[in-house]
């Protein structure tokens, strides 16, 4: 592509300007220099629009900041201005790319938190706070940490490649210090309030909790349009928690425009009726000299009155047009009030003017942080601009906009840097070199002890009543636990989101109490109507929540990384009805992505809450759990099945390199003699042993002597068990396999195909065994496709049986009936199967 000089591009630009003030940035035929531009590949300067040329400067003041006073730190937050840019640069025109595949990066969204992020690093920050920086500001976290001494210089090249700094800020996979992991736009910025409420729930557990400071989120104002974070944000037990720190960097652009209203009043209302903190940082404190000095007033109205494309046009004009724009459109006693101001300044400083934002003004910045009242949640709103000292400053479409190399070394010039040696640090001696070192000092974390879980045990030592529903045995289990286990039960915190007593966990509240950052009196407590005793206080375990399962789950992930933060492990237990994990499945998702960890009982489910209806009724559940990376997916038949299970996925939680865990259980009480538990010790360990690797067979003969193998999951083995017994009766000899867990079945068929080393199961040849195949009926209270893989253990003909289509209210065996997953339906398939 041929490349314009500044001055060029420059006069194009302006010329372009001068003949669209009022319409499009570019004509309609596109026009590059003086020649016209038919290839696409040259109008792919930006990801979210097509652009005929580069933006350029047009003369435009470019500077990181906009301080008048603050001369280290201004050096600085132009370095780490010059190093974010650069290190997206160098990803995308610093190194090969035989994909052919858009590396890509956000140079704009970076230099827009520059100031920000200067200013509280190298200010405000210490040792005992913690971060979360908005998505696409990893590469200004990243430079802080070069220019802190907390990441080498040789990463610094690798953006966006295999074992490099990951597009996105990550706790787990990045090199350097990262304390939330963020990309998930609404969720990162969140996790600080539920790590808060961690710390808080851990020290007040275990008084020997290192201390900690601050949770900041740094996030963008688009954002804002995240339902996460607003269910976050109306939590009560938030409201309790001064800790908390949002900074919103207010740019006025989203990925594709300028966001046409201003809604920073809406903004701050919202956060003040929620009990928040409200500062809010508009301008620099020049403009503000300005608003303040005679016919500033004249200056403030119309700038303040201005809708924000309109004051993102205003920053892409050449200074000479500046003030002209600023006078368009007003009547002539307020143009002639504001011109006489106007004329003080000449094109240049007026520019550099109009863009003195607070957001950029380090000074303006501090006091604010200054002014945070630690005794309940602060938001601070920074005004701030887009790609601010970029020539991409303000653009609409600057989103994902890369720097041409002519653009690179006029940022490099402008930071006093080298495009071929752009890694150059401070001068040690230097006064910003010095404040580099004693900002690393300051910032230098604690070693703190790691405790550990107590052994879990493998299993309680209870006989489960004769009839009873895994979801009232998940109740048991909590109670059962905490007098066998004390020690590992200590460690063991429950949430709900408003249905604990409808999941069974009635009993453990009343043992343990409920956990409230502010403690609540019981006005209840002499009732003696009441079974429930809800008495709140700083010693409970369990923590209820409101409906809201985003909430839930950020929260039970966070309790999971106590551990690794703070060396105090939790293990979290939370409890959700089966239906609504799909809400809050991408959260969940995304915190175990980051290294959060918990066990999730979903319950009840399936179409076995037949009363419920189909609003109520899960069928993608096993599926989609089976498929989540670091997750076990549990739906254990019965009460024995799920003790053993329980406790396998505590020591799983117990061990920091350990996975988490999803269990699906039901309302449906089963009896229990079914499930036939061996009582010699040997087969019962041995039992035991298969349950936790993921299925046994119930059937009293051999595998090789069956004709059908009818295989199921959770409560409707009752009508699995049944079906055999109607095929017995026929004649057909038909195996049982009981699966607690599809996803470890999985694992094992995955793992034993691998030649290197790894943890292997042999579960599924010793239920399948390949010397004896058999036809295969699989059934469950879910979609079919679940089990659907167990046909290529040893290629068996294969019917899966479950629910593909929406419920209805009805009687479980009438919705069984319904759906095909009743005992006739089963042995109907197993005879089909058979040809009979």
């Amino acid at each position: 592509m041929h490349q314009q000089t500044n001055d060029e591009q420059g006069a194009a630009r302006h010329r372009d300007d001068a003949v669209h003030k009022d319409g499009p940035m570019h004509g309609d035929e596109p026009v590059y220099g003086d020649d016209p531009v038919h290839r696409d590949d040259e109008l792919h300067q930006f990801e979210t629009s097509l652009q005929v040329s580069p933006p350029t400067t047009n003369d435009r003041p470019l500077r990181a900041s906009s301080s008048a006073d603050e001369a280290v730190l201004d050096e600085i937050a132009q370095r780490v201005l010059w190093l974010s840019t650069s290190i997206i640069d160098r990803a995308n025109r610093g190194r090969a790319n035989p994909d052919g595949v858009k590396v890509g990066g956000h140079q704009s969204s970076s230099a827009s938190m520059t100031a920000i992020m200067t200013a509280l690093w190298f200010t405000t920050l210490r040792s005992i706070d913690r971060v979360s920086v908005k998505p696409h500001a990893s590469p200004v976290l990243h430079a802080i940490n070069y220019l802190l001494g907390d990441l080498a210089e040789e990463h610094l090249d690798t953006l966006r490649s295999l074992g490099g700094l990951q597009p996105y800020p990550s706790r787990t996979k990045d090199p350097d210090t990262v304390d939330f992991s963020t990309g998930s736009v609404g969720i990162g910025a969140t996790a600080p309030v539920w790590a808060a409420l961690a710390h808080r729930y851990a020290s007040d557990q275990f008084p020997d909790t290192p201390r900690a400071g601050r949770f900041y989120s740094l996030l963008g104002d688009a954002e804002m349009d995240e339902g996460a974070v607003w269910e976050a944000i109306i939590d009560p037990e938030v409201r309790q928690l001064g800790e908390i720190v949002w900074i919103v960097d207010l740019n006025r652009q989203s990925l594709d425009r300028v966001i046409p209203d201003v809604q920073i009043a809406r903004l701050q209302g919202m956060f003040a009726a929620a009990g928040w903190q409200v500062l809010t940082c508009p301008w620099g404190r020049r403009l503000e000299a300005v608003f303040a000095s005679t016919g500033g007033q004249a200056l403030k109205d119309r700038l303040v009155g201005m809708s924000n494309p309109e004051y993102q046009r205003l920053l892409r004009a050449h200074p000479s047009e500046v003030r002209d724009r600023l006078l368009s459109g007003l009547a002539e006693a307020d143009a002639a009030a504001l011109r006489s101001l106007l004329d003080e300044f000449d094109a240049d400083a007026l520019a550099s003017l109009i863009r003195d934002l607070g957001g950029h003004d380090l000074g303006q910045l501090v006091d604010t942080f200054s002014r945070i009242d630690d005794a309940r949640p602060t938001v601070i709103f920074a005004y701030t601009i887009k790609g601010k000292g970029l020539a991409t400053e303000g653009h609409p479409g600057n989103h994902a906009a890369q720097l041409t190399e002519a653009q690179m070394r006029d940022l490099a010039t402008a930071s006093g840097m080298d495009l071929d040696d752009p890694w150059r640090a401070f001068a040690p001696d230097s006064a910003a070199g010095r404040l580099c070192r004693e900002t690393a000092e300051r910032l230098t974390r604690e070693e703190f002890e790691t405790h550990t879980v107590a052994e879990v045990p493998v299993e309680l030592g209870f006989t489960p009543k004769s009839v009873i529903s895994t979801q009232a045995a998940s109740g048991r289990f909590l109670s059962d636990l905490k007098h066998v286990a004390p020690a590992v039960a200590r460690r063991v915190v429950t949430i709900s989101p408003d249905v604990a007593t409808s999941t069974n966990l009635g009993g453990w509240i009343n043992k343990t109490g409920v956990w409230s950052p502010a403690g609540r009196e019981d006005w209840f407590s002499d009732d003696r109507e009441r079974i429930l005793k809800w008495h709140e206080d700083s010693s409970g375990q369990h923590i209820e929540m409101g409906i809201a399962e985003v909430n839930l789950v950020s929260l039970a992930c966070e309790l999971g990384s106590t551990g690794a933060r703070w060396g105090q492990p939790l293990l979290p237990i939370a409890t959700i009805y089966d239906p609504f994990i799909n809400r809050a499945l991408e959260p969940w998702t995304f915190a175990l992505y980051a290294g959060g960890r918990s066990i999730m009982v979903g319950t009840p489910s399936g179409v076995t809450l037949a009363p419920e209806g189909g609003a109520h009724q899960s069928f993608n559940t096993p599926s989609v759990t089976l498929e989540i990376p670091r997750l076990t997916s549990w739906e254990p038949a019965f009460a024995q099945d799920l003790e053993w299970t329980l406790l396998e996925a505590l020591r799983e939680l117990a061990d920091p390199d350990g996975d988490s865990a999803y269990f699906r259980l039901t309302t449906r009480p089963v009896v229990q003699e079914l499930a036939a538990v061996p009582a010699d010790p040997l087969l019962r360990e041995r039992r035991r042993e298969q349950v936790v690797a993921g299925g046994y067979r119930l059937s009293p003969h051999p595998a090789s002597q069956d004709e059908v193998t009818l295989v199921g999951v959770g409560a409707i083995m009752t009508e699995v068990i049944d079906a055999a017994a109607r095929l017995a009766s026929l004649g057909v000899r038909a195996g049982i396999v009981c699966l607690s867990s599809p996803s470890k079945i999985f694992r094992s068929v995955q793992e034993r195909g691998r030649v290197a080393a790894s943890t292997r199961s042999a579960i599924a040849d010793e239920l399948f065994p390949a010397a004896h195949p058999a036809p295969l009926v699989t059934v469950l209270d879910g979609h079919p496709h679940t089990l659907a893989f167990l046909a290529g253990v040893r290629g068996d003909a294969t019917c899966n049986l479950g629910v593909s289509d929406f419920g209805q209210a009805s009687s479980v065996a009438q919705a069984y009936e319904l759906h095909g997953i009743d005992a006739v339906a089963i042995a109907n398939a197993a005879l089909d199967l058979l040809g009979r």
